[in-house]
């Protein structure tokens, strides 16, 4: 529980830093406004999913579903997402290598595996 807490409040820092520097530090550096989205939607998924592993962190309580390694793994493939789908835009936004997009549905794709393991846990 602690370690999900932990890792989400950090994640959630540093989406605040990130998007804060993307509106301020990098808004002349983008070369099209097609980045400057892109840089957001990585923002908007790395933020969305950093209060995702907050509640499961909060979800793990004793008072509430308790400790579960579905709700372990949940938080874990939600921060893996962030790492591939968000870090491969803000590589994408920064560098305008249109390769990475193919990384982008890796992590897509582990946001999706865990909202689905917070609903077996839910249901268990």
């Amino acid at each position: 529980m602690e370690i999900l807490l932990a890792l989400g409040a950090i994640l959630a820092g540093l989406g605040v830093v990130l998007g804060a520097f993307g509106a301020h530090a990098l808004k002349d550096k983008f070369s099209s406004p097609y980045y400057a989205a892109i840089w957001e939607t990585a923002v908007q998924y790395h933020m969305y999913h950093s209060l995702g592993i907050l509640g499961l962190g909060i979800l793990s309580s004793d008072a509430l579903l308790g400790a579960s390694s579905i709700l372990s793994w949940a938080g874990y493939l939600m921060f893996a997402g962030i790492v591939f789908f968000s870090g491969s835009l803000y590589v994408l936004a920064l560098t305008g290598v249109k390769k990475l997009g193919a990384i982008t549905p890796i992590g897509g794709l582990l946001f999706i595996i865990a909202w689905v393991l917070v609903a077996i846990a839910a249901l268990s």
